[in-house]
């Protein structure tokens, strides 16, 4: 099977898994993160309770946003399912990918629904079963019994909002970025002399701009939430599968 090597593979293209590939290419890792298929959010009518939108959002414009923000900072997003993830010789995990390809990567994150499958013939790995949902048993910071997969979002068990399924997936994020031991202090960036002028080294993950660079980053930021909230969003809230037509 053909496979190609990547630092992160990112399971589930929810808020979960697309905000922990923000998180992880931004802080210079290699992240894919694969798509396999219509996320809840595609159901939902109308999105509330998500900060920055004081009268909420459409949901699919939400999932539109988060999308571009994952692949302006450097996130492949693979539209395929997940077939299994398994151990490599290297110690990393081999992903087999419903087109019959492969990823090599050195870490996992499973995003997904509350459905794990394809984590079924990988040892080590522990699940707590809820009824009709069974969910990956992890840790505080989102580390399974397997040292280099981690879980995030729904099917580690969190509660089912947007806001703490992203939140969830950023603190997870942030445990895989320590673990990789890539110097990352926070995504902050401050005006120049911030500090510099107190004779301090930038942190990494830290940046100074210029009030130029300030002022161009902010009219692209204006121009892009106006492309996208010019007119109303094409495409519709779909139904439950187990509604009937």
């Amino acid at each position: 099977m053909d496979s190609e090597t990547r630092d992160i593979c990112i399971v589930g293209a929810g808020p979960a898994g697309l905000t922990a590939g923000i998180f992880t290419a931004r802080a210079g890792l290699d992240t894919v993160v694969i798509d396999g298929g219509q996320p809840i959010l595609e159901r939902n009518a109308h999105l509330e309770n998500v900060p920055g939108f004081p009268a909420g959002v459409n949901a699919r414009r939400f999932l539109d946003l988060t999308r571009e923000q994952a692949t302006r900072n450097g996130v492949e997003r693979r539209e395929t399912r997940v077939e299994r993830v398994d151990r490599a010789g290297n110690g990393g995990f081999e992903i087999d990918l419903a087109e019959g390809r492969a990823v090599a990567a050195d870490r996992v994150i499973c995003t997904s629904w509350s459905e794990s499958d394809y984590l079924g013939e990988l040892a080590g790995v522990e699940f707590i079963d809820r009824g009709s949902k069974t969910y990956v048993d992890v840790d505080d910071d989102g580390h399974t019994g397997v040292e280099g997969l981690y879980a995030a979002g729904r099917v580690a068990g969190t509660r089912h909002q947007t806001v703490v399924a992203a939140g969830d997936g950023a603190d997870v994020a942030l445990a895989v970025i320590s673990d990789t031991d890539v110097p990352f202090y926070h995504d902050w960036v401050a005006p120049e002399g911030y500090f510099t002028g107190r004779g301090r080294d930038v942190p990494p993950g830290c940046e100074e701009i210029t009030d130029a660079e300030r002022e161009r980053r902010e009219r692209q930021a204006r121009d892009v939430m106006q492309k996208h909230f010019a007119d109303p969003h094409p495409v519709e809230p779909s139904q439950h599968p187990s509604v009937e037509e």
